[in-house]
């Protein structure tokens, strides 16, 4: 007779479903941290930097002097936190973090500028943080730029510009933060919740001496695998609805694709993450080495997925650990149907690279536990 490979499924599913349920601690630790994380990151990731501040040192003190200084304010990017009355103090203030930008406006300002040389400005920028440092600078160079266009057309009689850049922003026009962001910090949200419960699912039955119980019982490897990883995955499919739910209605993200597409995606991305889970489990001894071991894999998902920084930038060795990490093609997965609203023919890659991971962690993990209890 021919032996089932999934032989005991039912009778694993039904006790580890027996289990689940009467841990509280299990669900609350899947189901609540998640979503404040979720609140959390989507509110902290923001690259929309404004209102930095600046503290101006205007040694002409003329109606022209401050509407340039006005124009920096009206931008939104910057804030006037106060006057220096030296170079001094408006280097001190910057050093002791008062401001992210120094304005000195030089004695001369208006006399050159009325009489048609160059009117310098000196700008010092705290170079610390390259967010805000950036941002301050290419918002300072393009203002000063549009203000000077504008007052040589007005001296020259010019009524157009020679050359008029007029750009579409495809899929985020309002550049939002959060629509970019979000869809990433689920998938960092789903690994950090999903691969902690597995993991430790199986390493408390270690300690607590309970593994023994199914070793010696009629069950196949893939059989107690699967039935492991079965209740688990529906927690983790009632997480992902919440967290989308989260970043329809509280972030406003629009969902630009199929919702099937998406749910989908989601469905194989938590499968492997169960799975990279219990492959932690068959190593890990006690609940400590399985977080130390789930810590390790949280870090490389994080700054080497694309979702904070582009992959493409990075050096090649990054680039490919990046590859073989789970959370890559989900974001990117994320970002294609959620934001672009991208058809299967033009994510399939990205999906099916993220189906063989399922595939393959779950046989890993379940022919390592065949070798390990042997």
């Amino acid at each position: 007779m021919k032996r089932n490979p999934f032989r005991g499924f039912g009778a694993i599913l039904f006790k580890e479903f027996i289990v689940v349920m009467r841990d509280p601690m299990t669900l609350f630790f899947m189901l609540f941290p998640p979503l404040i994380e979720m609140i959390a990151f989507g509110y902290a990731l923001d690259n929309d930097v404004r209102h930095m501040g600046m503290i101006v040192l205007n040694e002409d003190r003329t109606v022209e002097s401050r509407q340039f200084i006005d124009g920096f304010v009206n931008t939104e990017t910057f804030r006037l936190v106060g006057e220096a009355r030296n170079v001094e103090q408006l280097a001190s203030e910057i050093r002791k973090g008062r401001a992210y930008v120094g304005l000195q406006i030089p004695p001369h300002f208006t006399r050159d500028l009325r009489s048609g040389y160059p009117a310098h400005v000196q700008m010092l920028i705290d170079g610390s943080n390259s967010t805000t440092a950036l941002q301050a600078l290419n918002t300072a160079v393009a203002l000063t730029l549009s203000q000077s266009v504008q007052r040589m057309m007005r001296d020259t009689g010019v009524r157009h510009v020679p050359i008029e850049v007029r750009p579409q922003m495809l899929y985020n026009p309002a550049m939002r933060s959060p629509n970019f962001f979000v869809p990433g910090v689920i998938g960092v949200v789903l690994q950090i919740g999903t691969t902690f419960a597995t993991a430790m699912a199986v390493v408390r039955e270690k300690e607590k001496g309970t593994i023994e119980q199914l070793l010696v019982s009629p069950l196949s490897r893939w059989g107690l695998m699967l039935g492991k990883l079965v209740p688990y995955l529906c927690l983790g499919m009632l997480m992902a609805v919440l967290l989308f739910g989260i970043m329809r209605f509280v972030f406003a993200v629009p969902i630009a694709g199929s919702v099937i597409a998406m749910i989908l995606s989601t469905f194989v991305y938590v499968f492997a993450l169960l799975s990279l889970g219990l492959l932690v489990a068959t190593k890990a001894e006690n609940q400590m080495q399985a977080l130390q071991m789930s810590m390790a894999f949280i870090l490389p998902s994080v700054f080497f997925s694309g979702f904070i920084f582009p992959r493409e930038t990075m050096p090649a060795i990054f680039y490919g650990i990046g590859a073989v990490m789970p959370t890559t093609y989900f974001i990117a997965l994320m970002r294609a149907i959620i934001l672009r609203g991208a058809t299967f023919l033009e994510y399939w890659q990205s999906l099916a690279i993220l189906c063989g991971m399922s595939v393959a962690l779950f046989c890993v993990c379940s022919l390592r536990f065949q070798k390990k209890i042997g």
